[in-house]
């Protein structure tokens, strides 16, 4: 079974979704690093994830979180509740920091976003340790 990430990145690719200016970003450093005042055009977040630009950003954005929550583990014992992570919340965050800031990235909400969201604490015995065995 593929992932909805890849069918969506398939998508984007076959109908030629990104034009050559605008997917270097895109292909090179994912949606977040995208220019705000190009990418806030493309989204749409009454459409949800039915809408492909919506779904990329989105699915990105999990993506993000969840490396930023084992940074957030390892480093302090805690981690992003993901619960706070659904598409109409991430989507309308963006749309309005892009339009507030169109010559900065998407990714610069997240980390704003990650920052202060609301976090779990849990023990350091039951974080995950690689190197312990």
């Amino acid at each position: 079974m593929r992932s909805p990430l890849f069918i969506a990145a398939g998508f984007a690719l076959a109908f030629g979704f990104f034009s050559a200016a605008r997917a270097e970003p895109t292909v090179n450093g994912g949606i977040g690093l995208a220019n705000c005042g190009k990418l806030v055009a493309d989204l749409k977040p009454d459409e949800g994830l039915d809408h492909l630009p919506n779904a990329l950003l989105f699915y990105w954005v999990q993506g993000y979180v969840s490396a930023a929550n084992v940074y957030l583990l390892n480093e302090y014992t805690n981690h992003v509740d993901v619960s706070q992570v659904d598409d109409k919340k991430i989507l309308n965050l963006v749309v309005d920091f892009c339009k507030a800031n169109p010559d900065d990235k998407p990714i610069s909400a997240i980390d704003k976003f990650i920052r202060t969201a609301k976090k779990i604490k849990v023990k350091e015995d039951d974080t995950f340790d690689p190197w312990e065995q």
